[in-house]
């Protein structure tokens, strides 16, 4: 297991949007607690996704548990704020949301391709009714974006292995594996028509969206990280 703590990648400007975003979050997590009935009404339910289609939105802003909520609100404080400089403040929110967007319609496509076998071997159950909850898909996407961006950069890494300690690990490197094990385990759910109760085809999609918009649009700002890491 491997836990990142921060990067040592320096910005330009204040990350409003990401700390904005942490703190949305976890208020709402606290309003759930408070109000458990939330979940069920905001969360994305694939067979409700286009007749109740506010669900897109809602479901970035819930979480299932406190490690749940922990783990992705690390990953959106590490990794956000290079993003955020890198886009500006206005692009990166516009772009974080449509990275979540991205991510819940591959899990739509992925969940509504699994129904659709779990149909034809005569299974009972139906995926498309399991609420799926999590900013993990558009934070996805912003790993995706800082991989393309950031590659050289260094992760200041938890590891846990057979021994608790701190490494520096390039980006490329830590996000990449990352990406591969969302890769495998999607991959095994989808053959093996199990569920882990994990949306890995939504962070497969956010990922690959964010990395694309910074394959496409890059903003000049880009050439003064190369010079630096260089």
């Amino acid at each position: 297991m491997a836990l990142p703590l921060r990067d040592i990648n320096p910005t330009m400007t204040f990350p409003f949007v990401t700390k904005a975003l942490v703190f949305i979050n976890v208020a709402v997590f606290i309003y759930e607690l408070l109000n458990p009935a939330v979940i069920q009404k905001y969360a994305f339910v694939p067979a409700l996704a286009f007749s109740e289609p506010y669900r897109w939105v809602t479901h970035m802003f819930l979480h299932g548990g406190l490690l749940h909520i922990v783990g992705n609100m690390i990953y959106l404080w590490v990794f956000g704020d290079n993003v955020e400089d890198h886009y500006g403040h206005f692009r990166f929110l516009a772009l974080y949301l449509m990275w979540g967007l991205a991510a819940a319609f591959v899990h739509y496509w992925a969940v509504a391709s699994q129904a659709a076998l779990l149909s034809a071997v005569g299974v009972v159950g139906d995926p498309m009714w399991v609420p799926a909850v999590g900013a993990s898909g558009a934070i996805s996407g912003v790993l995706g974006a800082y991989m393309v961006l950031y590659p050289h950069a260094r992760i200041l890494t938890l590891t846990f292995f057979i021994v608790i300690t701190l490494v520096e690990i390039p980006a490329w490197a830590y996000i990449g594996f990352w990406f591969i094990y969302q890769l495998f385990y999607g991959a095994l759910e989808f053959i093996t028509l199990q569920s882990s109760g994990v949306a890995y085809f939504a962070h497969i999609g956010g990922f690959i969206a964010g990395a694309l918009t910074a394959l496409i649009y890059r903003r000049r700002r880009a050439v003064h990280y190369y010079w630096y890491w260089q």
